[in-house]
């Protein structure tokens, strides 16, 4: 009521809600062009029978978790079908996967919390984690209402923490009023945060290390063993007259043990590489 005076949300939704069924069907052919997976949370009975036709996703709202007559009709579809969690308890979401009584991999339970916006606070993305505990086999996503500035943060969080699917209200323009564009997210919003999972997707990488990427720097970063000051034929390599430098490319310095066992083969000049064949062991 601070973002928007409307009294009841009887009369916000009476305001703002103006779709119609040829609303719906613009959309639906707009996205089949260009590719994108149409869906929409449906609310009754009579809009499955109308818009299932639309429809290769469904998704439950968190105030129809225990919405049983609502659930069986979405189950019977057979469909990909998210579930809002948002002020449910385990036991509801055990219940409401019951009734819709589909296969595992045709389920993501979405955690969420059902206050717009959510505080940071309240946000308990760590939740992600127990519902992956309590759910194994199923798809585990995250529904935010946080404010808009914290797309990047939220949504990054929750994927880090093994959220597969991400929702977040979308509008043309955060500042305008009305129903909840003040915790939506812009086109912008959501570039970055395509671009920022795709730099992080890469930055995993693997449980092993493939030293070969590394191998041209070693050259450069590593040092070798050099002659510090001038050393005659016969004499002992001892510490002092040595030093290490890069590049990496001569005698490693990791064989300085060895070599200052050594004796020289040759007269070394000074900051001379060292080779295994001016020496003698």
């Amino acid at each position: 009521t601070k973002k928007e005076k409307t009294k009841s949300q009887f009369k916000l939704f009476k305001k703002y809600d103006k779709f119609n069924y040829q609303d719906y069907l613009k959309l639906y052919q707009k996205c089949k062009k260009e590719k994108i997976l149409y869906m929409s949370t449906l609310f009754d009975l009579d809009s499955i029978k109308i818009y299932d036709k639309f429809l290769k996703v469904y998704k439950i709202s968190s105030s129809d978790i225990n919405n049983i007559p609502l659930l069986r009709e979405i189950g019977k579809k057979k469909k990909f079908t998210m579930i809002s969690s948002g002020a449910a308890t385990i036991s509801e979401i055990k219940k409401a996967i019951k009734v819709l009584a589909l296969p595992k991999k045709k389920i993501c339970i979405m955690h969420c919390v059902l206050n717009y916006p959510t505080k940071y606070d309240d946000a308990n993305l760590n939740y992600i984690q127990t519902l992956k505990k309590k759910f194994p086999g199923f798809l585990i996503g995250y529904s935010d209402h946080t404010n808009s500035d914290s797309l990047l943060t939220s949504i990054r969080v929750a994927y880090k923490l093994g959220a597969k699917i991400v929702e977040k209200h979308f509008t043309h323009n955060k500042n305008k009023t009305g129903n909840d564009h003040y915790h939506a997210a812009e086109k912008e919003d959501f570039i970055n945060f395509y671009k920022s999972i795709k730099i992080e997707n890469k930055l995993y990488g693997k449980f092993n290390k493939d030293l070969r990427k590394e191998k041209k720097s070693i050259k450069f970063a590593r040092r070798s063993i050099f002659a510090k000051e001038n050393i005659k034929k016969g004499e002992r390599l001892i510490p002092k007259k040595l030093i290490t430098l890069r590049p990496g490319d001569g005698l490693s310095a990791s064989l300085w043990d060895k070599v200052i066992k050594s004796s020289a083969k040759i007269n070394i000049s000074k900051n001379k590489k060292i080779e295994l064949k001016d020496l003698v062991f």
